[in-house]
């Protein structure tokens, strides 16, 4: 695998295209990982529990309000860039048994090296399909399963049916919960039959963005919430609200008006997800 610095910068060939690590200039020690110049994750290495990401500041509120604070979670990470969100729950909630699925060797070693993550044996990272490792796990052993999984900026079609929601909800614990980063821009169309086609295996569910992607005018991140239990949307309304970014949680009437007629998606038609527009993610090199 080539690497070469510049300026700081840390760019590398990997498995599925071309990585680089470039520090925050605003917090040192903190570095945010693009592929193919798409953001994928940013971390600081000294304080795990800072989230720059305004969409995985609202999986994070979920975690934290999912069970009571600093219990240990069994939690499935499907999709692992920079391991952002493990590090915060091993942070937050110690103790708790992770296991991180990452199709991209090379991208792993290219994390551990550069951003290693603290020595924990309870933290366990696997190279493999999200799906095929969702099969290959036995039944009923997770609290909470974590979907963050793009491949060139969409979600592998793969990730987007009932027959994938349905191993979801198998491995989950009966009181376990589905927590997965939906990317899409107008008009919604992928959003919607996500929303549909979880629900059909995980009835109870609410969905977090901001009020201009919930509304389609712009391309953006929601998050899904669903398990077989109500989530905790009042709680989670106060601490979106609250955030850098203000967010919104549709769920009940609102969520059944946003997912309206849309079908839900099974293998034989499922597609990846909704391109982001061109020119989203440029930045200054």
């Amino acid at each position: 695998m080539g690497r070469k610095r510049d300026a700081g910068r840390i760019a590398a060939r990997v498995d599925t295209g071309e990585a680089e690590l470039v520090p925050d200039p605003d917090r040192p020690g903190s570095w945010t990982l693009l592929l193919d110049g798409a953001p994928q994750s940013h971390v600081d290495l000294a304080d795990p529990t800072h989230l720059e990401f305004e969409y995985v500041r609202r999986l994070a509120a979920a975690v934290d309000l999912l069970a009571p604070a600093g219990a240990p979670l069994r939690v499935l990470h499907l999709g692992g860039g920079a391991l952002t969100l493990p590090r915060y729950v091993g942070a937050t909630r110690p103790g708790s048994t992770q296991r991180v699925v990452e199709v991209d060797a090379a991208l792993v070693d290219l994390v551990r090296r550069e951003l290693p993550w603290p020595a924990d044996p309870r933290l366990r990272v696997r190279v493999g399909d999200a799906r095929a490792a969702l099969t290959a796990s036995r039944d009923a052993v997770y609290d909470v399963v974590v979907a963050d999984v793009f491949a060139g900026a969409r979600t592998p079609a793969h990730l987007t049916s009932v027959e994938y929601a349905a191993e979801v909800a198998r491995v989950l614990r009966a009181g376990g919960w589905y927590l997965a980063n939906v990317a899409d821009g107008p008009p919604l169309r992928h959003a919607r039959a996500q929303v549909a086609t979880v629900r059909a295996v995980l009835p109870r569910a609410c969905l977090v963005s901001d009020a201009a992607v919930l509304r389609g005018r712009r391309y953006g991140n929601l998050v899904l919430v669903a398990g077989r239990t109500e989530p905790p949307v009042p709680e989670l309304t106060r601490r979106v609200a609250g955030d850098w970014f203000p967010g919104r949680v549709l769920s009940g009437d609102e969520l059944d008006r946003f997912a309206g007629s849309a079908r839900v998606v099974r293998d034989v038609d499922a597609t990846d997800s909704t391109p982001p527009p061109p020119g989203l993610f440029s930045v200054d090199r």
